[in-house]
């Protein structure tokens, strides 16, 4: 087996903007991360063309054979970029990622599970695939998909040894924190970046949105995990980049060499395929908060400058 050191960076910060200006954001943070030595280069979900608006209306849709693509396409050159975008869909649009490089598109994944906020903007997509790039095979997901174990572990079992995790994931909604380092959704999406790399023993390489729209304010928390669910490079709270040196097809065959996640699984016994038991009526009293321990600690930020 043939084991290459890749330099991976997953980018915290805030996109959008109409036409060129929101490209060039994109362009800047490209550039920014094939800087620090970036062989593949992580954004967060709807980075080309920007998130929902305050009314939560989508932005203007993007066609996947369309010239902002083709534009990222030149913009990326030799390094690999994975990008959130609204697709163009025959109704409602997607929201989706599309991985290319100077040779073209290399992956396309659409945004399956929509949160409630998202239900009325955007249509599902309806699978996950993996695919190959110059830095191995690769699978993409996005934001809200993370929560269902069973989409990662569908790339991880189609061959893919990095996923790029893209998100546009704010505070949490009913009772945000004061410091992003202290809210619950800042714990979750952490936990969840650690967990997936580890439970499927893959490279992990998460991008999230910095920045307020609206109400609603970003956490950030870009980073690099390993197979074995450390985390190499993070960004905390901050716009920034988290870089990390890494040999996907070794770190994987080594962690997976020692005890195998994916081989060991008892299939025949999984009953994952029922409904979903009834979820308890909105108006019944919610579950009591549980106070934490200890108020987490900030992550230290990134070197890097921050992105604009």
């Amino acid at each position: 087996m043939r084991s290459s050191t890749h330099s991976y960076a997953a980018v915290a910060g805030s996109f959008g903007g109409r036409g060129e200006a929101g490209t060039a954001r994109v362009a800047a943070a490209i550039e920014a991360a094939r800087g620090a030595g970036a062989e593949l280069v992580v954004l967060p979900e709807c980075a080309l063309g920007g998130y929902l608006r305050p009314d939560g209306s989508h932005a203007r849709p993007i066609a996947l054979d369309g010239p902002e693509i083709a534009r990222l396409c030149e913009v990326a050159g030799e390094t690999v970029v994975c990008a959130g975008f609204t697709e163009r869909g025959p109704g409602r649009p997607y929201s989706s990622a599309v991985c290319v490089s100077g040779d073209g598109v290399l992956g396309h994944q659409r945004k399956v599970h929509l949160p409630p906020s998202e239900c009325e903007a955007f249509a599902p997509g309806d699978g996950f695939a993996a695919f190959d790039t110059p830095v191995g095979r690769v699978g993409m997901l996005l934001c809200y998909d993370k929560l269902f174990p069973e989409a990662a572990r569908t790339l991880a079992l189609d061959g893919a040894e990095t996923i790029a995790s893209l998100s546009a994931w704010p505070l949490d909604r009913r009772d945000p924190a004061r410091r992003v380092a202290a809210d619950r959704q800042t714990r979750h999406f952490n936990l969840l970046d650690e967990s997936r790399a580890l439970e499927n023993q893959v490279v992990w390489v998460s991008a999230n949105l910095t920045g307020k729209i609206g109400s609603l304010r970003f956490i950030g928390q870009a980073k690099v995990v390993d197979p074995e669910g450390q985390v190499l490079a993070r960004t905390g709270g901050r716009s920034g980049m988290a870089v990390a040196e890494v040999v996907p097809s070794a770190e994987v065959a080594t962690a997976r060499g020692w005890i195998d996640h994916l081989g060991d699984r008892a299939i025949e016994a999984y009953r994952t395929d029922r409904t979903a038991p009834p979820a308890a009526h909105p108006d019944l009293p919610s579950a009591p908060a549980h106070k934490p321990l200890a108020d987490a600690p900030a992550a230290p930020a990134s070197p890097t400058p921050a992105l604009a």
